[in-house]
């Protein structure tokens, strides 16, 4: 792997603004971002995404190809929580065991963002289909993840709230947010699109690094979860998302040889969903420990991701690009 790739990935601006947070926090600083702010720069950042990737999308032909790299995201996305419930049932009850599953086979959209950033500095397209295949990665986790607490909890928690979850699911406000700009991007005249240019690509970098110091801030906030569950926890968070991420990069290449494509598929198996999952789980597990699976996600694999995972998808994608 080149090491020119991950000195230059930790030394992007935004990541290094994650670090700041990171800093931030351990110094106890009074540095604090509006929790309005960053709510609207999450919404902002999948706006943009999700309206760039249908402007591209309306502009490409529409091929057996995007087909089956939809279905191929469905299946990845409801195989990841399959396995991996499985492991963690060994270590953990039913209910944290299906949470964390769903959250490692879910997917998290500002992971999706910052690999845009990533490409971008790589001067490598991908396609607009990719947001739509983020967008729709987004559920099946979660309601395999129910399925299976359903099927071995005793108690059935679950019991009677599948339908509840999925239409949670998809109705959730990022699903929503991401789905809907990608629809207005794909309808919307590209000419009239071309007005709000400035506002959805050159301002871009700067939200995204303004969201990832907010990101760094919490995720030294989560750190000290981990005494709590010991080394077990940790080491799934670290093996899980890269173990993912590099057999979806390899078996990616049977639907698209786009290096951009593949890379976009690898991130998405790899990441770990800190938003949509959390929220479906207090309806669908109330006994699972938030404790547990946004600290794992947030805390050690978003960091993870972002900083020497993307270089090791990506270098996994070119040595095996046909």
């Amino acid at each position: 792997m080149n090491i020119d790739l991950i000195v230059s990935n930790l030394t992007n601006p935004t990541l290094l603004f994650f670090g700041l947070g990171i800093i931030a926090t351990l110094v106890k600083s009074d540095l604090e971002i509006p929790s309005t702010t960053v709510k609207f720069i999450s919404l902002y950042l999948l706006f943009a995404i999700g309206f760039k990737g249908g402007q591209e999308l309306a502009h490409s032909t529409f091929s057996a190809e995007i087909l089956y790299s939809l279905l191929f995201g469905i299946v990845a996305a409801s195989l990841i929580p399959l396995y991996t419930f499985f492991v963690l049932k060994r270590k953990m009850s039913v209910s944290d065991a299906g949470a964390v599953a769903a959250t490692y086979g879910s997917v998290s959209a500002v992971t999706f963002v910052a690999a845009t950033s990533f490409l971008e500095t790589q001067s490598i397209p991908f396609g607009g289909h990719m947001v739509a295949v983020m967008a729709l990665m987004e559920s099946p986790a979660i309601i395999v993840g129910v399925i299976l607490m359903m099927k071995y909890d005793s108690e059935a928690e679950g019991k009677g709230k599948l339908k509840d979850i999925i239409q949670h699911s998809f109705t959730n406000g990022s699903v929503l947010m991401i789905l809907g700009s990608l629809l207005i991007g794909f309808f919307a005249d590209s000419k009239q699109a071309e007005g709000i240019k400035p506002f959805t690509t050159d301002i871009f970098k700067g939200f995204l690094a303004i969201f990832l110091l907010e990101m760094g801030m919490v995720t030294a906030k989560r750190f000290g979860a981990f005494t709590k569950y010991g080394w077990f926890v940790a080491a799934f968070a670290v093996v899980a998302p890269i173990l993912n991420g590099v057999v979806i990069a390899l078996a990616s290449g049977l639907v698209t040889q786009d290096v951009g494509n593949r890379f976009m598929f690898a991130i998405l198996a790899a990441s770990a969903s800190y938003i949509a999952v959390p929220a479906a789980m207090r309806l669908a597990a109330p006994k699972a420990d938030p404790g547990l699976y946004i600290p794992m996600a947030l805390g050690i694999t978003f960091p993870l991701n972002i900083t020497i995972g993307m270089p090791i998808y990506y270098a996994v994608v070119v040595a095996t690009k046909a």
